[in-house]
């Protein structure tokens, strides 16, 4: 019996050999995922950019260290008890929205990212993944921050911290959804905040 970890590095593997749709022609790296592979929480977003192409990791521009601090505000770290990770895998040209089609091609990567991490929370940011994996028809300016119940999973929406940087107005809400899911951790998972000192 492999363990999570094990499980994880060798889909990793696999994953970096993908060549299923037309991104994989023009990307650098696999954007795979980063995080423990005891995470109970699961951020998705919709897909690597420029920077995360470049380093091969999940939200490492600028809206990558807006989600960290908004992480790390309720005691969140992706190397400590989060993983993140996207839609796709590969960055769409000009950072333009994935396609219906590479998220099809895509998808089933993360499914099996989520059946070997088996989170109990997950929160998408942004409206593509929130459609993706949530609803179809989630409105993310009215819906963020509600909470679902999927396949025994708890599920919320967000807003995409590229968003929140294209239009500050929104930081406050966006930080009342990171306190509403503190309290949601707390109530349903609070193992995760097991490693912090006391």
């Amino acid at each position: 019996m492999h363990s999570r970890q094990e499980q994880l590095d060798a889909l990793r593997e696999e994953c970096l050999r993908c060549s299923q749709c037309p991104l994989s022609a023009q990307r650098r790296q696999v954007v795979f995922g980063v995080g423990p592979a005891d995470a109970r929480v699961l951020f998705i977003g919709e897909g690597p950019g420029e920077y995360e192409d470049l380093y091969g990791e999940p939200f490492v521009g600028a809206a990558g260290r807006l989600l960290d601090k908004m992480m790390a505000a309720i005691d969140l770290d992706r190397r400590t008890n989060a993983y993140i990770a996207n839609i796709v895998k590969c960055r769409p040209p000009h950072n333009r929205d994935p396609l219906p089609v590479e998220q099809d091609r895509c998808l089933p990567w993360l499914r099996q990212q989520f059946g070997i991490l088996q989170p109990e929370i997950v929160v998408c940011l942004g409206r593509i993944a929130a459609c993706r994996i949530i609803k179809p028809d989630l409105r993310i300016t009215r819906e963020h921050g509600r909470y679902f119940r999927k396949g025994g999973v708890i599920m919320t929406a967000m807003f995409h911290p590229a968003a929140i940087l294209r239009n500050p107005s929104d930081k406050p809400a966006a930080f009342e959804d990171f306190l509403r899911l503190q309290e949601t951790i707390l109530r349903h998972c609070p193992s995760v905040y097991e490693h912090l000192d006391p």
